[in-house]
């Protein structure tokens, strides 16, 4: 169990750097949902208030989470935000267990982006 614990370290350190060579920062796991929220919204770089920020990484969560069925995506309201629905509780995980959790769809999410390998 070790050695897939350090793979996933290891994986999400080279995300990590991949995004610092794109975006000139290397962003922890809020900005990293940050990105893909923005990603998922479509808009392009913007100012965003403190609640849209929130939003952003909530559709975050929610985009790669639906990846593993726990969201659907329900389309977008009148202003272009994307909505979801839960499908499935989430998993009753411990914080380190629940980091590593988010941390593997992630992972998922920029593979099938095709931004890493």
């Amino acid at each position: 169990m070790q050695h897939v614990k350090d793979d996933l370290q290891v994986r999400w350190l080279k995300l990590r750097i991949q995004l610092k060579e794109r975006f000139g920062i290397k962003p922890d796991m809020d900005g990293i949902l940050f990105l893909i929220g923005i990603q998922e919204l479509g808009t392009g770089k913007q100012d965003f208030s403190k609640e849209d920020k929130q939003d952003l990484m909530h559709i975050a969560v929610c985009t790669v989470l639906s990846q593993s069925g726990y969201y659907l995506s329900e389309g977008h309201d009148d202003a272009g935000w994307p909505h979801f629905k839960q499908l499935k509780p989430l998993p009753g995980f411990i914080m380190i267990e629940q980091e590593n959790f988010l941390k593997d769809h992630i992972l998922l999410y920029f593979q099938n982006q095709n931004f890493i390998d």
